[in-house]
């Protein structure tokens, strides 16, 4: 999304709460709680921006938490950031001997929304009305968010030895040597190198 401090260019929408039966609100209120504790989300009063959960079932019967933001990704325009070329990275990791794929957790939490875009991230539930600390799925920048901090945190080892899509990391090496090498500097770069604040998907310095 846009970055913009100007607000944006349409309306405010506050959706209309919707209902759930009884497992569903079990499931919202532990989630909430989850993201409480993790101190992903706070709790929010007089929001101008209000979104209904959605819960969708996953491949092994669980539930997960998920907030339209359909109207908030309406109002701002898209961040046309370029994500890698799958063809292309299977194409460089090709011929390599040894190949570790990582998987970043919790990748999208990792970064921190700008204090004062916290508020359009807001959604309600039974209890309360809460908003994003971190950012959240379901922003339709979130990938090209991700994507350009990636970019930026292993632009040494990009197109050498690691190869990026979001939160999908693969090290390739040819000698079994060099492979612990190269695995024990990737998490060491990131650890440096990481971190900022991003405004609706825009990161900020």
């Amino acid at each position: 999304m846009s970055s913009s401090h100007h607000g944006p260019p349409g309306p405010l929408v506050r959706q209309r709460r919707r209902k759930f039966n009884e497992e569903r609100r079990h499931v919202v209120r532990e989630e909430t709680e989850k993201l409480l504790k993790a101190s992903h989300i706070r709790e929010i009063q007089y929001p101008q921006w209000l979104a209904n959960v959605v819960l969708v079932k996953k491949a092994n019967k669980k539930w997960r938490m998920c907030v339209d933001f359909t109207n908030l990704n309406k109002a701002y325009p898209k961040d046309s950031y370029p994500l890698p070329s799958i063809d292309s990275l299977v194409d460089s990791a090709s011929g390599c001997r040894l190949l570790s794929f990582l998987d970043a957790f919790s990748g999208y939490n990792q970064i921190m929304m700008h204090p004062r875009d916290e508020c359009k991230t807001t959604f309600m539930t039974e209890l309360s009305c809460y908003c994003y600390k971190v950012m959240p799925f379901g922003l339709k920048n979130a990938s090209a968010t991700y994507q350009r901090m990636v970019d930026r945190v292993l632009a040494p080892m990009l197109g050498q030895n690691v190869q990026a899509y979001a939160d999908d990391m693969v090290v390739t090496s040819q000698q079994r040597e060099q492979h612990v090498v190269d695995l024990e500097a990737e998490p060491g770069e990131v650890c440096v190198r990481g971190g900022g604040r991003q405004v609706l998907g825009v990161p900020t310095h």
